[in-house]
Formats: structure tokens, sequence, C-alpha cells
């Protein structure tokens, strides 16, 4: 038998080109390869190689970035059937093609689009992520990462894969080069892959903000962010036509205290916006009260305040300017507000 022989009894006509390049010893016996067939196959000399153990690439030579892919999750994927992991068939083409295991780390980046990460045939290891209780240990070159429990996977080139914020935060874990971790951060939010308040919590849960070089990238993260949804602002403000604000003010009362800081705000309407840029590192409720006990406080005075989030100007643009120009043309109804000092910030 050689390398392009047909497997019987089962054909692998349902399997992808990737899939009939790498299968497990299971898959291989379930489709008529024998031990001594494999073993022949897998010599020194001859046309197959053991990937990883129990997972073979049924051609020589190196594989693919893909090969490595498909092969780390055969060898990290909990069999659904009697030591043959699930594959798709066509009576049921949107099986599940691994079970409990899913890309994490560099390659999940790769995948999602991420340009300062290795291309995937480069990459020392690929990090797959599996239930903590499974045993399971990393081989070859793959590195086996534990989680209580497993987030529901993004579908990327046929792939189980992390969103880019779980993704992120594995690579980061085991990276110690600083400009590294900053590049990663800054390209998830100008790359508009998410948002630095997912980021920055998932860094959290995973124990990484008591790191000195991550908590740089932090803050270079908070202030990307910023800058682009200021950026998102200014855009709504002009191309949907509202009148312009002052931007970027402090209020005060009148020989009294100061109100706060905000984006944007319309005197004349007593309209305020305020971007929610916050970082969450630790107690997310305590700091979304610092946003309630402000905008109380400015509503009792009579002021409008429009809560704005980076997610809301990135997916809802014209969304959020109709909130905005609601807020303005109900300002006539209301009573007046309080008078209150405009001041730069």
């Amino acid at each position: 038998m050689t390398h392009n022989t047909p497997l019987s009894p089962r054909p692998l006509r349902h399997l992808s080109d990737a899939h009939r390049r790498v299968l497990t010893t299971a898959q291989l016996r379930a489709h008529g390869v024998t031990p001594a067939e494999l073993s022949e196959q897998c010599r020194a000399d001859g046309p197959w190689r053991e990937l990883l153990p129990n997972v073979i690439l049924l051609h020589p030579g190196l594989p693919t970035g893909e090969e490595r892919l498909h092969g780390a999750l055969l060898y990290a994927a909990r069999a659904t059937e009697p030591a043959v992991p699930a594959q798709p068939t066509a009576d049921s083409p949107h099986r599940p093609l691994y079970t409990e295991a899913v890309l994490t780390g560099l390659a999940a980046l790769t995948l999602h689009g991420f340009s300062s990460t290795p291309p995937l045939p480069s990459l020392d290891h690929v990090d797959v992520l599996v239930p903590r209780l499974r045993r399971l240990r990393s081989a070859g070159y793959v590195r086996v990462l534990r989680t209580p429990s497993l987030p529901a996977p993004q579908a990327v080139s046929g792939l189980p894969v992390t969103p880019v914020p779980r993704a992120l935060a594995d690579a980061v874990a085991e990276l110690t080069d600083a400009e590294a971790v900053r590049r990663l951060l800054t390209e998830a939010v100008r790359g508009g892959h998410c948002e630095p308040a997912a980021v920055v919590r998932e860094l959290t849960l995973a124990k990484l903000l008591n790191r000195p070089h991550v908590v740089d990238a932090v803050d270079a993260l908070v202030a990307e962010g910023r800058s682009i949804a200021e950026d998102r602002l200014y855009r709504m403000v002009r191309e949907y036509g509202l009148p312009d604000p002052v931007w970027n003010v402090g209020l005060r009362l009148p020989g009294g205290p100061h109100l706060g800081g905000l984006d944007a705000y319309w005197p004349d309407q007593a309209v305020a916006v305020e971007l929610d840029t916050r970082a969450p590192r630790q107690d997310d409720d305590a700091l979304w009260s610092e946003y309630a006990r402000k905008r109380e406080h400015l509503e009792r005075l009579g002021i409008t305040v429009v809560h704005l989030t980076p997610r809301k100007l990135r997916d809802s643009l014209e969304q959020q300017a109709t909130v905005v120009r609601t807020a303005l043309m109900a300002s006539g109804d209301r009573d007046p507000a309080a008078y209150v000092l405009v001041l730069p910030r």
C-alpha cells in the first residue's frame, strides 16, 4: 500500500484535504489500516510519519501550518466514539471536528488575522486549551493549557479558536518581552478585534496584572482605546449633522465643587456625552458606581448625560447619533438646568 492508496473500508472523501493528510491512529484503524501496515508506512524512509503521539502525517516532508494545527487538535481532542475523534460526514456536515479542544495563544491570534504574530508554519509551539480535568500532557510542538471551563469557540478557517481577548491572555502569559506584549495589545484594539475592557478583563482573570511589563502595555492599550473612541465620537458629530459641542471640558458649580470631566458638552441644551473607556482591573461594580454617582449628580442639576462605550461607537454609530440628537431635541421640554461653569481640561 502506498500513501496514495485509498483507505478502506471507510472512504476519506467526506474529509477535507487537511483531514486526509493528518489522521489519528484510531481513525486509520477505523479506515482499515492494520498496525502492521501503519508501522510499514511510518518506517524511516516511508511515506508517512508520526507528527505527534498517535497522530500521523500522511505524506513525507514537513507539515504545513494548517496540518500542524489539525494535528494539534487531533492530539488534544476527546474521542466521541470508542477511540475515534469526531469527523463531519455527508449526512452531518456541521458535526464538530474536535471535542474539548480549542486553539488559543499565538496560533489563535494568527488565525484571527494578527500581523504581529508569527506565521503558522514558524510557530515554536501551538497552544491548545482543554478542560482542567483532562488527563493530557503537552507533547511535541503542542502545549496543553487547562481551564475550568472552555470558552465558546469561534470557527476560523474551520478550526475552533478562542475569542481574541482569551487568546491574548494565553499568549501574554508566556511572553516576557514588553515590546511584544505592547504590540499584541495595541493591534487588538487598533485592528478592531476587541475593546480594551474585554482584554483587561481576561488579563485580570489570568492574574497577569501583577507583571510590570503587562501593566505598562495595558496603560498604552487604554490610551489607544480612548483615542480611537474619541475619533469615532468626532466623526459621529460631523457625519450625522449634530451641532458642534465644546470638547473635553470640566464642569464646576460657581464657588462650588468640581463636577467632573466630559468628552462633549452642549451648554445651550445642557446635554453631555461621556465615554466609558475604563479598564476594570479588580472591582468592576465599584468602578461603574463612580460613573453612576457622577451621572446622577449631573442629572439632579438638570444636565442630561449620554453614556457611550467604544463598542457602541464602533458597532452602531448612527444609532448613537440618534440617541444624542433625541437628547438635544428634548432639552426644550425640561426645566432649565442649574448654571455651571464650563472649563477646559
